[in-house]
Protein backbone atom coordinates (compact mmCIF):
# COMPACT_ATOMS: atom_id res chain seq x y z
CA UNK A 1 0.00 0.00 0.00
CA UNK A 2 1.51 3.26 -0.61
CA UNK A 3 -1.13 5.68 1.01
CA UNK A 4 -4.40 5.93 2.28
CA UNK A 5 -4.64 10.56 0.85
CA UNK A 6 -7.98 12.24 0.28
CA UNK A 7 -8.32 14.36 -3.22
CA UNK A 8 -7.94 17.68 -1.40
CA UNK A 9 -6.94 21.54 -3.30
CA UNK A 10 -3.29 20.93 -5.68
CA UNK A 11 -1.15 23.34 -3.08
CA UNK A 12 1.96 25.34 -5.19
CA UNK A 13 3.41 26.55 -1.67
CA UNK A 14 6.90 26.28 -1.31
CA UNK A 15 8.16 23.54 0.34
CA UNK A 16 11.01 25.22 2.82
CA UNK A 17 10.45 24.43 6.43
CA UNK A 18 12.77 21.67 7.95
CA UNK A 19 12.60 19.22 10.86
CA UNK A 20 14.10 21.80 13.38
CA UNK A 21 12.04 24.74 12.04
CA UNK A 22 8.56 23.04 12.29
CA UNK A 23 9.65 21.59 16.35
CA UNK A 24 10.77 25.20 17.09
CA UNK A 25 7.91 26.43 15.39
CA UNK A 26 5.17 24.56 17.38
CA UNK A 27 6.79 24.62 20.60
CA UNK A 28 6.93 28.60 19.97
CA UNK A 29 3.06 28.51 18.94
CA UNK A 30 2.24 27.07 22.05
CA UNK A 31 4.37 29.07 24.38
CA UNK A 32 3.25 32.24 25.13
CA UNK A 33 1.84 35.16 27.49
CA UNK A 34 -0.51 32.54 29.58
CA UNK A 35 3.00 30.64 30.36
CA UNK A 36 4.85 33.83 31.59
CA UNK A 37 1.77 36.00 32.96
CA UNK A 38 -0.87 34.12 32.66
CA UNK A 39 -0.35 31.76 35.53
CA UNK A 40 -0.76 34.19 38.46
CA UNK A 41 -4.17 34.87 37.22
CA UNK A 42 -5.56 30.87 36.72
CA UNK A 43 -3.86 29.79 40.51
CA UNK A 44 -6.43 31.72 41.75
CA UNK A 45 -9.14 29.67 40.15
CA UNK A 46 -7.43 26.74 41.22
CA UNK A 47 -4.73 26.71 43.94
CA UNK A 48 -2.63 24.04 43.57
CA UNK A 49 -4.43 22.19 41.41
CA UNK A 50 -3.57 24.42 37.93
CA UNK A 51 -0.66 21.89 37.80
CA UNK A 52 -3.75 18.84 37.67
CA UNK A 53 -5.42 21.19 35.37
CA UNK A 54 -2.14 21.58 33.27
CA UNK A 55 -1.16 18.02 32.86
CA UNK A 56 -4.85 16.89 32.17
CA UNK A 57 -4.93 19.57 29.21
CA UNK A 58 -1.42 18.52 27.81
CA UNK A 59 -3.12 14.49 27.48
CA UNK A 60 -6.28 16.37 26.08
CA UNK A 61 -3.32 18.33 23.65
CA UNK A 62 -1.51 14.84 22.72
CA UNK A 63 -4.61 12.96 21.65
CA UNK A 64 -5.40 15.95 19.38
CA UNK A 65 -1.71 16.39 17.77
CA UNK A 66 -1.87 12.53 17.21
CA UNK A 67 -5.46 12.81 15.93
CA UNK A 68 -4.31 15.05 13.43
CA UNK A 69 -1.05 13.53 12.84
CA UNK A 70 -2.31 10.17 11.88
CA UNK A 71 -4.14 12.11 8.81
CA UNK A 72 -1.85 14.85 7.83
CA UNK A 73 1.38 12.13 7.41
CA UNK A 74 -0.89 10.63 4.86
CA UNK A 75 -2.66 13.81 3.32
CA UNK A 76 -0.19 16.72 3.74
CA UNK A 77 -1.45 19.77 2.95
CA UNK A 78 -1.74 23.69 4.37
CA UNK A 79 -5.43 23.47 4.86
CA UNK A 80 -5.07 20.98 6.91
CA UNK A 81 -8.09 19.98 8.76
CA UNK A 82 -10.37 22.61 6.93
CA UNK A 83 -9.60 20.62 4.14
CA UNK A 84 -10.51 17.32 5.75
CA UNK A 85 -13.63 18.83 7.44
CA UNK A 86 -14.59 19.13 3.12
CA UNK A 87 -14.74 15.31 2.83
CA UNK A 88 -15.93 14.05 5.85
CA UNK A 89 -18.33 17.14 7.39
CA UNK A 90 -19.01 18.54 3.67
CA UNK A 91 -18.62 21.94 2.50
CA UNK A 92 -20.75 23.85 5.04
CA UNK A 93 -18.80 22.79 7.85
CA UNK A 94 -15.14 23.15 6.02
CA UNK A 95 -15.95 26.76 5.43
CA UNK A 96 -16.88 27.49 9.00
CA UNK A 97 -14.04 25.50 9.90
CA UNK A 98 -11.90 27.39 7.56
CA UNK A 99 -13.34 30.95 8.59
CA UNK A 100 -13.27 30.24 12.18
CA UNK A 101 -9.58 29.56 12.47
CA UNK A 102 -8.59 31.80 10.83
CA UNK A 103 -10.48 34.12 13.11
CA UNK A 104 -9.36 32.21 16.07
CA UNK A 105 -5.67 32.81 14.90
CA UNK A 106 -6.97 37.06 13.66
CA UNK A 107 -8.28 37.07 17.71
CA UNK A 108 -5.34 35.73 18.81
CA UNK A 109 -2.85 37.72 17.05
CA UNK A 110 -4.60 40.75 18.37
CA UNK A 111 -4.40 39.54 21.85
CA UNK A 112 -0.05 39.03 21.48
CA UNK A 113 -0.39 42.55 19.64
CA UNK A 114 -1.96 44.10 23.58
CA UNK A 115 0.83 41.99 25.18
CA UNK A 116 3.64 43.45 23.40
CA UNK A 117 1.70 46.73 24.12
CA UNK A 118 1.66 45.94 27.92
CA UNK A 119 4.88 45.44 28.54
CA UNK A 120 6.43 47.95 26.09
CA UNK A 121 4.94 50.75 28.95
CA UNK A 122 8.18 48.96 31.12
CA UNK A 123 10.69 50.62 29.55
CA UNK A 124 8.08 53.12 28.02
CA UNK A 125 5.15 53.86 30.34
CA UNK A 126 4.03 57.30 28.47
CA UNK A 127 3.93 55.90 25.22
CA UNK A 128 0.54 55.45 23.31
CA UNK A 129 -0.24 51.52 23.83
CA UNK A 130 -1.21 51.30 20.42
CA UNK A 131 2.07 52.94 18.85
CA UNK A 132 4.33 49.44 19.57
CA UNK A 133 1.06 47.31 18.46
CA UNK A 134 1.47 49.11 14.97
CA UNK A 135 5.13 48.35 14.67
CA UNK A 136 5.46 45.40 15.88
CA UNK A 137 2.39 44.25 13.21
CA UNK A 138 4.27 45.71 10.62
CA UNK A 139 7.90 43.90 11.29
CA UNK A 140 6.03 40.52 11.60
CA UNK A 141 3.98 41.27 8.49
CA UNK A 142 7.27 42.09 6.15
CA UNK A 143 9.07 38.50 7.63
CA UNK A 144 6.37 36.58 6.52
CA UNK A 145 5.55 37.95 2.90
CA UNK A 146 9.48 38.06 2.08
CA UNK A 147 9.64 34.08 2.23
CA UNK A 148 8.16 30.84 3.92
CA UNK A 149 12.43 30.15 5.30
CA UNK A 150 12.46 33.63 7.28
CA UNK A 151 9.25 32.91 9.00
CA UNK A 152 11.21 29.88 9.82
CA UNK A 153 14.22 31.31 11.28
CA UNK A 154 12.75 34.30 12.53
CA UNK A 155 10.37 31.95 14.58
CA UNK A 156 13.25 29.30 15.64
CA UNK A 157 15.26 31.52 17.26
CA UNK A 158 11.81 33.71 18.72
CA UNK A 159 10.98 29.94 20.29
CA UNK A 160 14.77 29.59 21.51
CA UNK A 161 14.86 32.35 23.55
CA UNK A 162 11.80 30.83 25.23
CA UNK A 163 12.80 27.55 25.47
CA UNK A 164 16.38 28.68 27.19
CA UNK A 165 14.02 30.89 29.70
CA UNK A 166 12.00 28.58 30.76
CA UNK A 167 14.87 26.03 31.28
CA UNK A 168 16.91 28.44 33.38
CA UNK A 169 13.36 29.38 35.63
CA UNK A 170 13.08 25.17 35.85
CA UNK A 171 16.74 24.67 37.27
CA UNK A 172 16.40 28.22 39.46
CA UNK A 173 13.39 26.94 40.83
CA UNK A 174 14.23 23.24 41.69
CA UNK A 175 17.44 24.22 42.76
CA UNK A 176 15.57 26.69 45.71
CA UNK A 177 13.18 24.09 46.08
CA UNK A 178 15.09 21.30 46.86
CA UNK A 179 19.03 22.96 47.93
CA UNK A 180 17.70 25.99 49.21
CA UNK A 181 19.58 28.34 46.40
CA UNK A 182 18.30 32.08 47.14
CA UNK A 183 16.76 30.69 50.57
CA UNK A 184 19.49 30.71 52.91
CA UNK A 185 20.64 27.20 52.15
CA UNK A 186 16.89 26.27 53.44
CA UNK A 187 15.23 24.18 51.10
CA UNK A 188 11.72 25.65 50.47
CA UNK A 189 10.00 21.63 49.71
CA UNK A 190 6.85 21.24 48.33
CA UNK A 191 4.22 21.78 50.67
CA UNK A 192 3.26 24.87 49.62
CA UNK A 193 1.10 22.52 46.56
CA UNK A 194 -0.99 21.53 49.89
CA UNK A 195 -0.69 23.76 52.61
CA UNK A 196 -2.82 26.76 52.11
CA UNK A 197 -5.88 25.20 51.62
CA UNK A 198 -5.24 21.47 50.74
CA UNK A 199 -4.67 21.09 46.81
CA UNK A 200 -7.62 21.55 45.40
CA UNK A 201 -9.03 24.71 47.47
CA UNK A 202 -11.72 25.13 45.31
CA UNK A 203 -12.60 21.59 44.27
CA UNK A 204 -13.35 20.49 40.87
CA UNK A 205 -15.21 23.88 40.06
CA UNK A 206 -11.94 25.30 40.00
CA UNK A 207 -10.23 23.29 37.99
CA UNK A 208 -12.78 23.35 35.29
CA UNK A 209 -12.85 27.09 35.54
CA UNK A 210 -8.88 27.24 34.99
CA UNK A 211 -9.12 24.68 32.57
CA UNK A 212 -9.67 27.88 30.32
CA UNK A 213 -6.93 29.45 30.66
CA UNK A 214 -4.93 25.43 30.20
CA UNK A 215 -7.20 25.57 26.58
CA UNK A 216 -5.76 29.36 26.06
CA UNK A 217 -2.33 28.62 26.47
CA UNK A 218 -2.12 25.22 24.62
CA UNK A 219 -4.18 26.82 21.56
CA UNK A 220 -2.11 26.81 18.46
CA UNK A 221 -0.71 23.36 19.13
CA UNK A 222 -2.47 22.16 15.74
CA UNK A 223 -0.14 24.40 13.67
CA UNK A 224 2.01 21.55 13.18
CA UNK A 225 -0.99 20.39 10.44
CA UNK A 226 -0.81 23.23 8.96
CA UNK A 227 3.52 23.17 8.34
CA UNK A 228 2.93 19.51 6.49
CA UNK A 229 2.08 21.60 3.44
CA UNK A 230 5.56 23.61 3.47
CA UNK A 231 7.42 20.74 5.17
CA UNK A 232 10.37 19.20 2.66
CA UNK A 233 9.76 15.86 4.69
CA UNK A 234 6.46 15.96 6.01
CA UNK A 235 6.15 12.01 7.25
CA UNK A 236 9.31 12.53 9.19
CA UNK A 237 8.89 15.78 10.48
CA UNK A 238 5.75 15.71 11.96
CA UNK A 239 5.86 12.70 13.59
CA UNK A 240 9.08 13.63 14.73
CA UNK A 241 7.79 17.22 16.05
CA UNK A 242 4.16 15.72 17.73
CA UNK A 243 6.05 12.97 19.68
CA UNK A 244 8.85 15.65 20.83
CA UNK A 245 6.34 18.82 21.49
CA UNK A 246 4.00 17.05 23.83
CA UNK A 247 6.77 16.12 26.47
CA UNK A 248 8.66 19.43 26.16
CA UNK A 249 5.04 21.48 26.36
CA UNK A 250 4.18 19.55 29.20
CA UNK A 251 7.36 19.62 31.10
CA UNK A 252 7.45 23.21 31.00
CA UNK A 253 4.12 24.00 31.81
CA UNK A 254 3.52 21.21 34.45
CA UNK A 255 7.46 21.72 35.64
CA UNK A 256 6.85 25.61 36.07
CA UNK A 257 3.54 25.11 37.79
CA UNK A 258 4.82 22.81 40.32
CA UNK A 259 8.07 24.95 40.59
CA UNK A 260 5.99 28.44 40.89
CA UNK A 261 3.58 27.18 43.25
CA UNK A 262 6.00 25.80 45.34
CA UNK A 263 7.96 28.22 45.80
CA UNK A 264 5.51 31.07 46.39
CA UNK A 265 1.83 30.14 48.16
CA UNK A 266 -0.76 30.21 45.27
CA UNK A 267 -2.71 33.35 47.00
CA UNK A 268 0.79 35.64 46.90
CA UNK A 269 0.99 35.35 43.88
CA UNK A 270 0.20 39.20 42.20
CA UNK A 271 -1.76 39.55 38.90
CA UNK A 272 0.11 41.84 36.34
CA UNK A 273 3.68 40.58 37.79
CA UNK A 274 5.36 37.25 36.04
CA UNK A 275 6.02 34.56 38.59
CA UNK A 276 9.15 33.88 36.57
CA UNK A 277 10.43 37.49 37.38
CA UNK A 278 9.46 36.76 41.35
CA UNK A 279 11.71 33.47 41.13
CA UNK A 280 14.83 34.98 39.43
CA UNK A 281 14.66 38.38 41.95
CA UNK A 282 14.62 35.51 44.98
CA UNK A 283 17.15 34.10 44.07
CA UNK A 284 19.21 37.18 43.20
CA UNK A 285 19.76 37.48 39.41
CA UNK A 286 20.17 40.74 38.58
CA UNK A 287 17.98 42.50 36.21
CA UNK A 288 15.38 40.16 36.51
CA UNK A 289 12.62 42.05 35.42
CA UNK A 290 14.04 43.73 32.66
CA UNK A 291 15.34 40.05 31.31
CA UNK A 292 11.75 38.74 31.35
CA UNK A 293 10.04 41.43 30.82
CA UNK A 294 11.99 41.26 26.91
CA UNK A 295 11.22 37.90 26.57
CA UNK A 296 7.84 37.87 27.67
CA UNK A 297 7.92 40.57 24.34
CA UNK A 298 9.69 38.71 21.93
CA UNK A 299 7.26 35.66 23.31
CA UNK A 300 4.70 37.80 21.90
CA UNK A 301 6.31 38.55 18.84
CA UNK A 302 6.82 35.21 18.18
CA UNK A 303 3.46 33.75 18.51
CA UNK A 304 2.29 37.34 16.59
CA UNK A 305 4.47 35.37 13.64
CA UNK A 306 2.93 31.87 14.18
CA UNK A 307 -0.68 34.42 13.55
CA UNK A 308 0.48 35.87 10.58
CA UNK A 309 1.75 32.69 9.00
CA UNK A 310 -1.54 30.74 9.86
CA UNK A 311 -3.99 33.09 8.25
CA UNK A 312 -2.14 33.74 5.20
CA UNK A 313 -2.53 30.02 4.41
CA UNK A 314 -5.64 29.28 5.89
CA UNK A 315 -7.20 31.92 3.34
CA UNK A 316 -5.39 29.99 0.85
CA UNK A 317 -6.67 26.86 0.97
CA UNK A 318 -9.96 28.55 1.49
CA UNK A 319 -9.63 30.08 -1.83
CA UNK A 320 -8.66 26.55 -3.68
CA UNK A 321 -11.36 25.61 -2.59
CA UNK A 322 -13.66 28.51 -3.50
CA UNK A 323 -14.77 28.81 0.11
CA UNK A 324 -12.97 32.42 0.06
CA UNK A 325 -12.30 35.12 -3.22
CA UNK A 326 -9.91 33.67 -5.30
CA UNK A 327 -7.57 36.48 -5.06
CA UNK A 328 -6.49 35.34 -1.45
CA UNK A 329 -5.31 32.24 -3.57
CA UNK A 330 -2.45 33.97 -5.58
CA UNK A 331 0.96 33.19 -4.57
CA UNK A 332 3.77 35.47 -4.65
CA UNK A 333 6.86 35.42 -6.12
CA UNK A 334 8.35 33.65 -3.26
CA UNK A 335 5.47 31.60 -3.60
CA UNK A 336 4.19 33.19 -0.18
CA UNK A 337 0.32 33.26 -0.03
CA UNK A 338 1.02 37.14 0.26
CA UNK A 339 -2.94 38.41 -0.40
CA UNK A 340 -3.86 36.19 2.45
CA UNK A 341 -1.19 37.44 4.21
CA UNK A 342 -2.05 41.59 3.44
CA UNK A 343 -5.93 40.87 4.35
CA UNK A 344 -5.52 38.94 7.47
CA UNK A 345 -2.93 41.89 8.91
CA UNK A 346 -5.18 44.38 7.87
CA UNK A 347 -8.04 42.50 10.22
CA UNK A 348 -5.27 42.73 12.75
CA UNK A 349 -5.47 46.91 12.47
CA UNK A 350 -8.51 46.22 14.56
CA UNK A 351 -6.10 44.99 17.37
CA UNK A 352 -4.21 48.23 17.30
CA UNK A 353 -7.45 50.19 17.62
CA UNK A 354 -9.09 48.05 20.32
CA UNK A 355 -5.45 49.08 22.35
CA UNK A 356 -6.04 52.91 21.62
CA UNK A 357 -10.01 52.36 22.60
CA UNK A 358 -9.85 49.87 25.27
CA UNK A 359 -6.50 49.34 26.34
CA UNK A 360 -7.01 47.87 30.01
CA UNK A 361 -9.32 45.38 28.96
CA UNK A 362 -8.90 44.33 25.26
CA UNK A 363 -6.19 41.22 25.94
CA UNK A 364 -8.83 39.52 28.53
CA UNK A 365 -11.91 39.27 26.08
CA UNK A 366 -9.51 38.42 23.16
CA UNK A 367 -8.08 35.33 25.09
CA UNK A 368 -11.70 34.21 25.82
CA UNK A 369 -12.62 34.39 22.44
CA UNK A 370 -9.79 32.42 21.30
CA UNK A 371 -10.44 29.69 23.74
CA UNK A 372 -13.85 29.48 22.34
CA UNK A 373 -12.62 29.10 18.22
CA UNK A 374 -9.76 26.74 19.64
CA UNK A 375 -12.48 24.29 21.32
CA UNK A 376 -14.24 23.84 17.88
CA UNK A 377 -10.83 22.97 16.64
CA UNK A 378 -9.66 20.42 18.60
CA UNK A 379 -13.75 19.08 18.55
CA UNK A 380 -13.36 18.72 14.87
CA UNK A 381 -10.00 17.29 14.62
CA UNK A 382 -10.61 14.61 17.12
CA UNK A 383 -14.26 13.85 14.81
CA UNK A 384 -12.37 13.89 11.63
CA UNK A 385 -9.96 11.38 13.00
CA UNK A 386 -12.75 9.19 13.73
CA UNK A 387 -14.82 9.15 10.61
CA UNK A 388 -11.11 8.81 8.59
CA UNK A 389 -10.42 5.50 10.67
CA UNK A 390 -13.98 4.61 9.54
CA UNK A 391 -13.64 4.72 6.35
CA UNK A 392 -10.27 2.27 5.66
CA UNK A 393 -10.59 -1.17 5.60
CA UNK A 394 -8.64 -3.14 8.53
CA UNK A 395 -5.56 -3.79 6.08
CA UNK A 396 -5.18 -0.06 5.54
CA UNK A 397 -5.65 0.61 8.94
CA UNK A 398 -2.51 -1.73 9.50
CA UNK A 399 -0.70 0.57 7.15
CA UNK A 400 -1.10 3.17 8.58
CA UNK A 401 2.42 5.39 9.21
CA UNK A 402 1.11 6.99 12.01
CA UNK A 403 -1.96 5.42 13.95
CA UNK A 404 -3.61 7.44 16.95
CA UNK A 405 -2.88 5.49 19.87
CA UNK A 406 -6.52 4.38 21.84
CA UNK A 407 -9.04 5.04 19.30
CA UNK A 408 -11.61 5.45 19.75
CA UNK A 409 -11.48 6.33 23.77
CA UNK A 410 -9.28 9.16 23.35
CA UNK A 411 -12.08 10.74 21.20
CA UNK A 412 -14.84 10.77 23.83
CA UNK A 413 -11.71 11.87 26.65
CA UNK A 414 -11.59 14.79 24.23
CA UNK A 415 -15.57 15.17 23.98
CA UNK A 416 -15.62 15.09 27.82
CA UNK A 417 -12.80 17.69 28.33
CA UNK A 418 -14.75 20.06 26.33
CA UNK A 419 -17.66 19.73 27.90
CA UNK A 420 -15.70 20.58 31.44
CA UNK A 421 -14.24 23.48 29.94
CA UNK A 422 -17.63 24.96 28.56
CA UNK A 423 -19.12 24.65 31.54
CA UNK A 424 -16.22 26.30 33.29
CA UNK A 425 -16.29 28.95 31.00
CA UNK A 426 -19.55 30.10 32.67
CA UNK A 427 -18.39 30.91 35.80
CA UNK A 428 -16.10 33.86 34.81
CA UNK A 429 -17.79 37.09 33.50
CA UNK A 430 -15.37 37.22 31.05
CA UNK A 431 -15.36 33.76 29.50
CA UNK A 432 -19.20 34.26 29.37
CA UNK A 433 -18.72 37.19 27.12
CA UNK A 434 -17.03 34.69 24.75
CA UNK A 435 -19.46 32.18 24.92
CA UNK A 436 -22.01 34.48 23.82
CA UNK A 437 -20.30 35.84 21.00
CA UNK A 438 -19.33 31.78 19.64
CA UNK A 439 -22.97 31.41 18.40
CA UNK A 440 -23.28 34.88 16.81
CA UNK A 441 -19.75 34.17 15.14
CA UNK A 442 -21.31 31.09 13.54
CA UNK A 443 -24.19 32.02 12.70
CA UNK A 444 -22.81 34.83 10.27
CA UNK A 445 -20.96 32.04 8.73
CA UNK A 446 -23.75 30.01 8.17
CA UNK A 447 -25.76 33.18 6.84
CA UNK A 448 -23.03 34.11 4.32
CA UNK A 449 -22.57 30.68 3.23
CA UNK A 450 -26.09 30.04 2.17
CA UNK A 451 -26.20 33.71 1.03
CA UNK A 452 -23.26 32.63 -1.72
CA UNK A 453 -23.90 28.92 -1.68
CA UNK A 454 -20.40 28.28 -1.41
CA UNK A 455 -19.74 25.12 -1.72
CA UNK A 456 -22.46 22.78 -3.21
CA UNK A 457 -22.67 19.20 -3.68
CA UNK A 458 -20.84 18.70 -6.53
CA UNK A 459 -17.93 20.08 -4.86
CA UNK A 460 -18.05 17.63 -1.89
CA UNK A 461 -18.42 14.64 -4.24
CA UNK A 462 -15.33 15.60 -6.17
CA UNK A 463 -13.53 15.16 -2.98
CA UNK A 464 -14.54 11.55 -2.15
CA UNK A 465 -12.02 8.97 -0.73
CA UNK A 466 -9.49 6.99 -2.80
CA UNK A 467 -6.93 4.37 -1.81
CA UNK A 468 -3.38 4.10 -3.86
CA UNK A 469 -2.06 0.31 -3.93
Amino acid sequence: MKANTLHLEKENLKKDLKDRHIQLIAIGGVIGVALFMGSAQASKMAGPALTLAYAIGGVVMYFVLRALGEVAVENPVASSFAGYARVFCGPLVSFITGWNYWYQWVVLAMCEISAVSMYMKYWAPDLAQWIPALICLGVIMAVNLIAVKYYGEVEFWFALIKVVTIVAMLVVGFAMILFGFGNGGVAIGFSNLWTHGGFMPFGWTGVAMALVMVVFAYSGVELIGITAGEAADPERSLKSAIDKVFWRVLIFYVGSMVAILSIFPYETLPKGVSPFVMIFEKAGIPYSASIINLVILSSAASCLNSCIYVCGRMLYGLALRNEAPAFLGKLSASQVPANGILFSGAFCLIGVYLNYISPDNVFYYMSAITTTGCMWTWSLIMYIQYKWRKSLTSEQIANLKYPMPCYPYANYVVGAFMLAVTLGMGYDHDNLVALYVAPVWYAVLYILYRLFRIGDAQQRADLSIRTEW
